[in-house]
């Protein structure tokens, strides 16, 4: 018997809806059959959902489907986040010879220079990079040079970051959050570099000291930043958003 909720290829369930949320989030790969693919496919394609293209991403990277190639190069392309770009470049390296990888790499290293410039505090970011699903995952299963550089080269931005982004958290083998830190020591630590540079403050206003809506942020990891905290906080929405449901356990 399957075990794809039926709410997933009903064409007229509403995404926004808490069974339709719920339902994909609680969905593992090992649920994920053949003719299952083209329902997340088409939520993938359709849906603004950020997280919603993460967990699809993750059902499908690892499916051995010669199918699903033009899928994920649409989201290699796609995708603007780092991570996610990695996810399709799971299942492409499955299909793809070594110097089509080199191609993709190569443009990769470019974006992911640009971003120690544009969000030079985006230590979420790096953390995916370097999770055990991601780089070391690739490394790991077919050893190329490439993959190692591109490892190398996250892996020097994130030690460049100031001690107060390093160390908060890991990524798994099966793509789930775990804490190094508690929440409330993250926090410390990062209010405590913007006291003392004299940027947290000056840069949030005062409803946003405390309260934090990554609905209406998720987005403005890409705006051109004003600031170094203005590039932190639009990482910082963007992580949990997508990263609401690993936290509440959904």
């Amino acid at each position: 018997m399957s075990q794809f909720p039926e709410i997933l290829s009903d064409e007229n369930a509403k995404e926004k809806h808490p069974d339709f949320r719920n339902a994909l989030f609680s969905l593992e790969s090992k649920d994920v059959s053949p003719e299952n693919v083209d329902s997340l496919i088409k939520i993938y394609t359709t849906t603004k959902q950020i997280d919603y293209r993460n967990k699809i991403l993750k059902l499908l990277y690892d499916q051995n489907d010669p199918k699903l190639h033009s899928f994920f190069e649409l989201a290699f392309k796609k995708e603007r986040y780092l991570d996610m770009k990695v996810y399709a470049l799971r299942e492409l390296t499955q299909f793809s010879d070594k110097k089509s990888i080199e191609k993709l790499i190569s443009k990769f290293k470019i974006t992911l220079a640009k971003r120690e410039q544009t969000t030079p505090y985006n230590y979420q970011e790096y953390e995916l990079l370097k999770g055990k699903n991601a780089f070391p995952f690739l490394i790991e299963k077919y050893n190329y040079a490439c993959l190692k550089d591109i490892l190398q080269q996250v892996n020097e931005q994130y030690e460049r970051m100031p001690a107060a982004f390093k160390g908060h958290f890991t990524i798994d083998e099966a793509g789930n959050f775990v804490h190094l830190r508690t929440p409330v020591e993250s926090s410390k630590m990062i209010r405590a570099f913007f006291d003392e540079n004299k940027i947290y403050r000056k840069f949030l206003p005062i409803k946003n000291r405390i309260e934090i809506n990554p609905m209406r942020h998720r987005q403005s990891v890409f705006i051109k930043c004003k600031s170094p905290s203005h590039c932190l906080f639009g990482s910082i929405y963007r992580f949990l958003y997508l990263h609401r449901n690993d936290r509440y356990g959904k």
